[in-house]
């Protein structure tokens, strides 16, 4: 059970990486400082006091970002990669008790796919409020993804078996989004 849980957790940081890149880190951070989270050994650096001050000042920094109207759209192309690499570092951090073979094959590819599914989402969403609202609508996608990391990080943390029925649901809605966008692509003449 502790490895299905680890496991939930894991995926669930990830998802959270794909909305924001620091916050799930931060509030991994806190869990783990206050004995609520067990991390795997070689990221015992997570929980130190240097990387809570800068997750903090990392994560203040990425919000404010967001908030600019032109960097926003700058950022999804540098949060794109990051959040796969992130979800892969979240995830191997707290999946404990497998073998390291199997734990890395599952933070590849579900906690760096999951993370990637996400952002996906999140650009899109981003990319059609920038279209719609000349990007005036941005802050309010920018809110919800704060909301949505935030959530998600702390259900990872608090009820990481509920994440086996939100993290699909999260994976449905982004490959629903992906398609409707290939979709309007191709009907588009060259």
């Amino acid at each position: 059970m502790d490895v299905l849980l680890s496991v939930c957790l894991g995926l669930g940081l990830a998802a959270a990486c794909g909305f924001r890149l620091f916050v799930p880190f931060l509030v991994l951070n806190l869990a783990a400082r206050s004995g609520y989270v067990a991390l795997d050994g070689s990221f015992e650096w997570l929980i130190s006091t240097p990387a809570l001050i800068t997750l903090a000042v990392a994560t203040a920094l990425e919000i404010t970002a967001y908030y600019v109207p032109w960097l926003d759209n700058l950022l999804d192309s540098v949060a794109s990669p990051a959040a796969v690499v992130a979800g892969i570092v979240v995830t191997a951090s707290v999946v404990t008790g497998i073998d390291p073979l199997l734990k890395w094959s599952l933070a590849v590819i579900a906690g760096g796919g999951v993370a990637g599914a996400v952002q996906a989402m999140t650009v899109g969403a981003r990319g059609a409020s920038s279209l719609t609202t000349a990007g005036f609508g941005n802050p309010l996608v920018t809110t919800a993804e704060i909301g949505g990391s935030a959530l998600l990080s702390g259900m990872a943390v608090g009820v990481p078996l509920l994440i086996a029925l939100v993290v699909p649901v999260l994976l449905i809605l982004a490959v629903r989004r992906l398609r409707r966008r290939q979709a309007i692509a191709s009907a588009r003449p060259d």
